[in-house]
């Protein structure tokens, strides 16, 4: 299985491309722009660059790679020989409930079909396609290149084979695979993004500014990251979408967005992407956040 299609050339779907491109599998990277691939592609780029900088990989390793990935605007082109594909595109229900019916239309008969999505339901996903016991959550964590979990969360018909596939897969990407089951959120964001979503609402009831509260998580709770910089990283219309699944799915008032995060995504400030969340971050600053996490 070394060929792999990668559905959007976003931040995940450029960071996951560039992780199987790296360990030679044959990447197709799709997306509906061909200005988001080009930007995908650069940013693939500047990524194996501070690489080669920091002595990780060598010049030719960064060529490799890149030649490892093509791509394509269209989905039925992209997918044709696809033995693996892992859909990336925004966290929008409908949106991937479309993307995996088409998925399902124009892949091969063997083809596995993952989705990258932190919190709708893998069974949902694999219920609009023929071949539910070949479809599965893949969830890598931002930074891809970087970051070693990765969620595998199989849904209700989810083939035994299907898992140990993908879970043999993850472990060649040089990542550490974990069994999830299919509930709302399933293990990292139904506990992160409460804590997020607690930590907005402790600025919202003013408690302590911005900085304070991520400096108590970070000191007093050996945190990396405060909540509120992660949640500007992580982008605030992400956390909202996911904490609106588990919302909708747990039927219970502590998944409720707070108030400022809803009005904040209204806004369209939405972390580091937009240049503006709970902090301020020009593109010098962006870059310069990027680059120390590949430090």
């Amino acid at each position: 299985m070394k060929n792999v299609a990668v559905i959007g050339a976003g931040t995940m779907g450029n960071g996951i491309a560039h992780t199987f491109a790296q360990c030679d599998y044959k990447v197709q990277l799709i997306d509906i722009s061909e200005e988001s691939l080009k930007r995908g592609m650069a940013t693939i780029a500047k990524n194996l660059d501070r690489m080669v900088v920091k002595e990780k990989i060598t010049e030719a390793d960064k060529e490799r790679t890149l030649g490892n990935i093509t791509t394509y605007t269209s989905m039925e082109e992209g997918v044709e020989y696809a033995s693996l594909v892992v859909e990336a595109a925004t966290e929008n229900v409908d949106l991937k409930l479309k993307i995996f019916k088409d998925l399902d239309q124009f892949c091969p008969e063997d083809t596995i079909l993952a989705t990258n999505t932190s919190s709708i339901s893998i069974t949902q996903i694999a219920a609009v396609t023929s071949r539910p016991e070949m479809v599965i959550g893949m969830h890598f964590m931002n930074p891809v290149p970087i970051m070693k979990l990765v969620e595998i969360i199989k849904g209700y018909s989810t083939s035994a084979e299907t898992y140990a596939t993908v879970e043999e897969i993850s472990k060649k990407l040089n990542k550490v695979p974990v069994e999830v089951n299919d509930y709302p959120g399933f293990v990292a964001n139904r506990i992160l993004m409460p804590m997020i979503n607690e930590a907005i609402e402790t600025l919202y009831n003013g408690v302590a500014g911005v900085q304070e509260i991520d400096t108590v998580m970070k000191l007093g709770m050996a945190h990396p990251m405060g909540p509120l910089q992660l949640a500007d990283f992580i982008g605030l219309d992400v956390c909202l979408s996911i904490l609106n699944v588990m919302y909708d799915g747990f039927k219970n008032p502590k998944y409720a967005p707070c108030p400022l995060l809803v009005n904040m995504v209204m806004a369209g400030k939405m972390g580091v992407k937009s240049g503006e969340g709970f902090y301020d971050y020009s593109e010098s600053r962006k870059a310069e956040k990027v680059a120390k996490m590949f430090a």
